[in-house]
């Protein structure tokens, strides 16, 4: 059976037909239109002349993204395979387009979703489209580290006994942080309320491919779940999956979801000019992580392991580890994340990010008030490891002060007064920031990364949310989001 299986995965159909396409000198004159680069010298000499050549257009050997019925139709079933779902499709608009896409197949305009409120903005954005309502969940903030946690089960149990005309209950698994919610008692909770349940793996592709890593969203029986391929599993940026789960039992009182239906929602709003480029870095990277996933994830467990001992011997700093789970808001934990903890060492997160880039060279994934991330993945060696580690010895020494005890959390319990859709669309006006206390936001406003919101559309804005905000321009956050991007004024609905 292990041997069929890997037979299969060896292949990868996609990358295969355009290596038979570049083969037959096909005469282009179709888009686009720099006809394998020659029409456009400069870029070509900046990307090659490899890169301009598989950058082609949907034709008949190589299949057509919005209906595929050959490569890439046979691409998407090993992918499921792969992945132990019952469908996939190939996204080129990024793990938002896929987040966007399962909100829409599972709620229409006026429906609710329970979700935690710590959410991609994609996932706010798509309520904004459709008119899906959000029930939140509170998923809580760790005392010392400053960050949301998961969803407890007891907590999402309140909100399905509250909302029993939910349609769906919306999972992060696991968060930015590597923090996993008790996803097979939730998907089980919500099934036997006949809820379907999607989830943003978009920081979870290699737990399909790991048994020392916590439970995938196919493995826990989820109906949907979106897959940044591009984040660890190696594909080019902007790829990603849309998996499809679920089975029918006793239990599950939830409608499967139908792949069809699925396809017809993706084409509302996917391009029909998909990029080969993506679509082939998707083909091959499953097949790598089909092949020799367990392995390759295994050396960065290990990786992560020993830069979490690294780090924690210098002193000052934490990188957080499994010591953390205790089976409630932290039910698991994803090891591959190394996420540092630096207020000990009297310096912001995000000032040891500027710190990293600005003097060593060192690009970490994001910072925020009391923490910074390192995103580990197939890629890394132990000697990059090993130049963070003394990098950050020597930030210690060379910037370090008192340690820092007060900051804002990075969750503030939102009060709900709108939907998104409503917010977003009202009649609105321009206020200045100071004195929006009280008013409803119109707009969605953030610190990116990571994308989660601080303020969204229809929620009122409080004081809470205005000092959080004063505190990341103070640091040097990236605000996005909000229309007047210098934040002197927010817009709020009339």
């Amino acid at each position: 059976m292990e041997k069929d299986f890997l037979k299969r995965q060896s292949r990868a159909p996609i990358a295969e037909a355009l290596e038979d396409y570049t083969s037959e000198r096909v005469v282009p004159f179709d888009v686009p239109g720099h006809k394998h680069g020659r029409g456009n010298p400069e870029l070509t000499d900046f990307l090659g002349e490899r890169t301009m050549t598989l950058d082609v257009n949907s034709m008949k050997p190589l299949d057509n993204l919005c209906h595929p019925v050959s490569v890439i139709k046979e691409a998407e079933e090993l992918a499921a395979e792969a992945f132990g779902a019952r469908a996939a499709f190939f996204m080129v608009g990024g793990t938002t387009s896929s987040v966007q896409a399962m909100v829409f197949t599972v709620a229409a305009r006026g429906e609710k979703i329970i979700v935690p409120r710590n959410v991609h903005r994609s996932v706010i954005y798509a309520m904004v489209l459709c008119g899906a309502i959000p029930v939140y969940v509170d998923p809580g903030a760790h005392e010392q580290l400053g960050i949301a946690l998961g969803m407890q089960l007891s907590d999402v149990e309140k909100a399905i006994f509250e909302n029993p005309d939910a349609k769906a209950v919306f999972v992060n698994n696991p968060t930015y942080y590597g923090i996993c919610s008790d996803l097979r008692g939730i998907v089980k909770l919500a099934h036997s309320h006949g809820m379907q349940v999607i989830v943003d793996e978009a920081h979870g592709t290699h737990l399909s491919f790991s048994d020392k890593l916590p439970v995938s969203a196919m493995e826990a029986g989820a109906d949907l779940a979106a897959v940044s391929m591009h984040k660890s599993g190696g594909s080019l940026t902007q790829s990603s999956f849309l998996l499809v789960g679920g089975t029918e039992s006793e239990e599950n009182r939830a409608p499967l979801v139908s792949p069809a239906y699925v396809r017809q929602i993706i084409n509302l709003t996917q391009t029909t000019s998909g990029s080969y480029l993506f679509l082939s870095s998707l083909d091959l990277s499953r097949k790598r992580l089909a092949l020799h996933g367990k392995e390759l994830f295994d050396k960065v467990i290990e990786m992560a392991e020993y830069a979490r001992e690294e780090i924690n011997s210098i002193g000052g700093y934490y990188a957080i580890g499994s010591e953390l789970i205790d089976g409630k808001a932290i039910c698991d934990f994803d090891k591959t994340k190394l996420v540092i903890h630096t207020l000990p060492v009297g310096l912001a997160g995000i000032e040891v990010y500027d710190l990293l880039r600005d003097e060593y060279d060192i690009q970490m994934e994001f910072g925020d008030f009391g923490n910074c991330l390192a995103y580990l993945s197939v890629g890394d060696r132990v000697r990059e490891i090993e130049r963070l580690v003394g990098a950050l010895s020597e930030i210690r020494r060379r910037f370090g002060k008192e340690p820092l005890v007060s900051i804002p959390n990075s969750y503030i319990a939102p009060i709900v007064a709108l939907s998104p859709q409503e917010a977003f669309y009202a009649d609105t006006e321009h206020v200045d920031f100071n004195s929006s206390v009280g008013r409803i936001s119109a707009e969605s406003i953030m610190c990116y990364p990571p994308g989660i919101p601080v303020l969204a559309p229809g929620e009122k804005i409080t004081e809470d949310v205005l000092s959080y905000l004063r505190f990341a321009q103070e640091k040097g956050c990236q605000i996005t989001g909000a229309e007047d991007s210098s934040l002197l004024t927010i817009r709020v609905v009339k």
